[in-house]
Order: C-alpha cells, then sequence, then structure tokens
C-alpha cells in the first residue's frame, strides 16, 4: 500500500515523512482543491525530505479548461519542479464538454519527461470515467489517476472505484483513492475496492479541517494498519 499525504507547508511534509508516509503531494491553496505551490516552498521541501514529492501543477481554481496562456504558465512550472528535482507532477486538463483535453496533455507531458504523472481529480469531473481511463492509459508516462469515482466523498463510490481497479490489472497504471479517506473508513474502503494507493488530505489533519496541519498520530496510525 502506498500512502499519499498532502502537504502545504514544510513542516507537514516533514510530518508525513517522520510519521511513515510514502510519497507527498505538494499544493497550495487547499481549500480551493489544490493549485501550483511557489518556487520557494518546492526546493525548501524537496531539500527537506528524502520522501518523492509530487508537485501540483495547476495554476487557477476556475474549472480544469485551460487556455493557451495557462498552458505556458503549465510547462513553466514543469520546467521548474524538474529543475529543483521533485518527483512528479500531478496534473489534469479537460475540454468544456468536460471530456479529456488530449491537446493540452500532449503539450505538458514532453515537458515532464522522466517525472512521475498523476491526473488528478479532474477525472472527477468528466461524465464518462471508464472512457476518459482509456485515453489516459494511452499515454505511459502517467503513472495513476487521484479519484473519488467522481463522488464528492470517495467512501460514496466503492463500485466505481473498484471498477475502475479491475480496469488497471496488469496496466502500468494505479487508481490512487482520495477524498474523504479516515482512519475510521479507510480498512472497509481499501478492502472493498482492492486500491493498492490511498491520498489524504483533511483526513489527516487536526480535527478533520483542512486548514488544520496535519496530525501526526492520524498519519501513524494509518501507516500502521497497512504494514
Amino acid at each position: 500500500m502506498k500512502i499519499e499525504i498532502i502537504a502545504t507547508t514544510v513542516q507537514e511534509a516533514k510530518v508525513a515523512e517522520a510519521n511513515g508516509a510514502d510519497r507527498i503531494e505538494l499544493i497550495t491553496g487547499i481549500a480551493e482543491g489544490g493549485l501550483t505551490p511557489s518556487y520557494g516552498l518546492i526546493k525548501e521541501v524537496v531539500n527537506a525530505v528524502k520522501l518523492p514529492v509530487n508537485v501540483m501543477i495547476r495554476p487557477h481554481s476556475y474549472s480544469f479548461s485551460y487556455s493557451e496562456e495557462d498552458i505556458n504558465t503549465m510547462i513553466e512550472d514543469i520546467q521548474i519542479v524538474r529543475e529543483l528535482g521533485a518527483n512528479g507532477v500531478v496534473l489534469g486538463t479537460l475540454k468544456e464538454d468536460r471530456t479529456i483535453d488530449v491537446n493540452s496533455l500532449e503539450k505538458l507531458l514532453p515537458v515532464a519527461g522522466n517525472l512521475d504523472v498523476t491526473f488528478h481529480r479532474a477525472f472527477d469531473e468528466v461524465d464518462d470515467q471508464e472512457e476518459a481511463l482509456e485515453i489516459i492509459l494511452r499515454y505511459p508516462q502517467i503513472n495513476r489517476i487521484l479519484t473519488s469515482g467522481g463522488k464528492a466523498n470517495v467512501t460514496e463510490a466503492v463500485d466505481r472505484i473498484k471498477n475502475l481497479v479491475a480496469l488497471t490489472v496488469d496496466k502500468p497504471l494505479h487508481i490512487l483513492a482520495g477524498s474523504g479517506l479516515t482512519v475510521d473508513n479507510v480498512d472497509d474502503f481499501v478492502s472493498e475496492t482492492g486500491v493498492v494507493e490511498i491520498h489524504f488530505g483533511s483526513g489527516v489533519r487536526m480535527e478533520g479541517k483542512s486548514l488544520r496541519p496535519v496530525d501526526p498520530e492520524k498519519v501513524r496510525e494509518i501507516v500502521r494498519r497497512f504494514q
């Protein structure tokens, strides 16, 4: 089991590492679903921890449909992520009709090179997730899809996640389940869906609130469940 923790500060990244997490998703703007963090924050986190650090590439929270200027911004941000030695990037692009924007994706992926790539929860905005999955599978650079199965809370999408996991068996891509997982519900969820990667935001924060710091005890307890 791979356990990914959202970090918004250097201290949170250190807490995630010290308590057994496997990977960090580094973002800013957690209340907006995650935006691209600053150059300085990326640099400091990468230098502070040995864990893989995957950096959100999302220039704004208006939508997942991006203009040419947005794509140029994302390209520059990916280049900075590579220069600073982060492990990977977290990105996603949609067209206005809520299908995968292949043209934009094909501008971003070459810049990512050999970075680890996660297609983020833009996937949860599409109307047909199976069709979207088939499109994403055409790009072997993409290592995983972060998804809540199209629901606000992933625990309401057990059957959908189970199906997506089944569709990616023996494929070079994993389903990273997130949004709504907590210490209390993660055991049953993993058992029912068969996911091998899980993602935590507010579920490992103090008082379960997104704008509170990461709680080391919650991280430690989740890691203990899957050792």
